[in-house]
């Protein structure tokens, strides 16, 4: 049996949702989305930006306190030259633990990510298939192309752009924006929004991310596109219903498969994900 998703009181709401990251796994269809076209980001070296410091923590402030995060996730884009659309709902605890859920508009969930303390497993319900002994950002490359840690992935969605917290430089670009030096590596570039400087876009190692619209102190839609080209990924996630630092039963991080559930290597789930089918 399953255990059941307990990412917070909304979280039972969610599961008239479809996600098509699943269709490789699954056999459900794709639907197309349409990804955006690439932001330009500044190109000229700028000028010394001298309170970079507190800059950076103005702006990161609410995603570097989260201990805890639910959402849903409107996924559309391109993943390894497939076109994927749909939903899942996903929940973090700090430091690595994720719960990643396809759902399906009836029937069990396409497919279950369960991950605490580096050991995942992902449960394919519909199949009655299960993957142990492969780490969380192993199934996540995989399954959607984005091969990043439950931290970092965290980090992406909610801001941050690094799980290591920090800035070492900034500087000010003709555009009018500002760039920050990150400590774990990347950039975060900032724009003023009503006086204060606010995240728009970010480069880390393989990505480039954007975020073009907030919802309070959270962006509300992420793209995030890989720069690397062995791996094409190009895909859109629109959060909504985000609870931060809310109680997780500490059960929803782990999945126990059927007794009589095929194994599934991660090396078959690469074949059949998206950069799999490229």
């Amino acid at each position: 049996m399953t255990t059941s998703l307990a990412l917070g009181p909304r979280a039972r709401t969610r599961r008239r949702a479809w996600f098509g990251c699943g269709v490789w796994v699954a056999g459900s269809l794709f639907v197309a989305g349409c990804a955006p076209k690439r932001l330009s980001l500044p190109t000229d070296p700028g000028r010394p930006l001298p309170d970079f410091e507190e800059i950076y923590r103005d702006a990161t402030t609410s995603c570097a306190g989260v201990r805890t995060l639910t959402a849903e996730l409107a996924l559309s884009g391109q993943a390894g030259g497939q076109r994927v659309r749909g939903r899942a709902i996903v929940g973090f605890e700090r430091p690595d633990s994720i719960r990643l859920e396809g759902v399906a508009p009836f029937g069990p969930p396409a497919f279950i990510l369960a991950a605490r303390d580096a050991v995942a497993v992902l449960l394919l319900p519909r199949d009655n298939r299960v993957l142990r002994g492969a780490r969380a950002e192993e199934i996540l490359g995989a399954l959607t192309g984005v091969g990043l840690a439950p931290t970092e992935l965290q980090a992406v969605l909610t801001g941050c752009v690094s799980a290591m917290q920090g800035a070492t430089g900034g500087r000010v670009h003709g555009n009018g924006w500002a760039s920050v030096d990150l400590a774990g590596g990347g950039v975060l570039y900032l724009e003023r929004v009503n006086g204060r400087w606010r995240g728009r876009a970010a480069s880390r190692a393989g990505w480039q991310i954007e975020y073009p619209e907030w919802r309070g102190t959270f962006p509300q839609t992420v793209h995030l596109r890989s720069t690397d080209p062995r791996v094409v990924v190009n895909l859109t996630a629109l959060v909504s219903q985000l609870e931060s630092n809310v109680e997780i039963d500490p059960a929803a991080f782990t999945v126990t498969a059927p007794p009589d559930a095929r194994t599934l290597t991660l090396a078959e789930l690469r074949d059949s994900g998206p950069l799999g089918a490229r």
